[in-house]
């Protein structure tokens, strides 16, 4: 049976898996769902409550989560390896992967969905990505309840946006400063680490590997466009690093 990869086009923790797959060349098949739908499919699967993707099949072995997925990944195809073999070099990959799956993942969510949740015409697209065209025109007309119920389970609203936005910026300061300085962020090689920094970022430099059809800077919600334009040079390196290896 083929690898099978549930997953939201627009997630970013789903990014860092297609990524670490793509590096590996491990062959899958992407299940691509729509969000609030997929509740049903994820529990079939996982047959828990907890109903996050993505969600990693393979002959039979159910994967929850990203971090457990690379780990898998690891395991069944050891080469790229995505771990230093230095043991210190290894604790810190490990370590930053679990700090930016914590504290980036959901502050680039927040602070991307605070703004883009003000355009249901540019955010519609993007929930839907990969599915079926219809679900784009259905997440449209039940746009209300969609927002109220995207920002209520997951926070969102001015506050937490703005504090989203503070734990953006001092990331990516934090790791601008390393990758300028002409090093990874563990060890001498690109590692998941550097992976995960690359996805979960990607949605606020939007890049063309991203399955999903963002919009165009000028249709962004004005605020976003210029925190975009005012953080180009933060963005920038980490943009780079998933250039060069995506």
């Amino acid at each position: 049976m083929p690898i099978e990869l549930y997953q939201f086009a627009i997630s970013h923790y789903s990014e860092k898996v297609r990524w670490a797959l793509d590096l590996k060349s491990i062959a899958h098949e992407p299940k691509y769902l729509l969000p609030g739908m997929h509740v049903r499919t994820i529990r079939g699967l996982t047959g828990q409550k907890v109903t996050s993707v993505p969600v990693l099949v393979d002959s039979g072995h159910v994967i929850q989560g990203s971090a457990a997925i690379l780990d898998h990944l690891e395991e069944i195809s050891p080469d790229p390896a995505l771990l230093p073999a230095d043991s210190k070099a290894r604790g810190d990959a490990l370590a930053w992967e679990k700090r930016l799956d914590d504290e980036a993942g959901p502050a680039v969510r927040t602070f991307a969905y605070h703004h883009l949740l003000q355009r249901p015409k540019l955010v519609a697209p993007l929930l839907a990505a990969k599915t079926p065209f219809w679900n784009a025109y259905l997440i449209r007309l039940a746009f209300s309840r969609v927002e109220e119920t995207m920002r209520e389970m997951m926070r969102i609203n001015e506050k937490t946006a703005a504090k989203a936005q503070s734990v953006v910026e001092d990331l990516l300061d934090e790791i601008g400063d390393i990758y300028r300085s002409g090093r990874y962020l563990a060890g001498d090689s690109f590692s998941r680490a550097d992976l995960t920094a690359g996805a979960l970022f990607a949605p606020l430099f939007m890049p063309e590997q991203y399955p999903v059809p963002w919009p165009k800077p000028q249709r962004l919600p004005q605020a976003m466009a210029q925190w975009r334009q005012d953080n180009r040079e933060r963005l920038e390196p980490v943009a780079d690093c998933y250039r060069e290896h995506r």
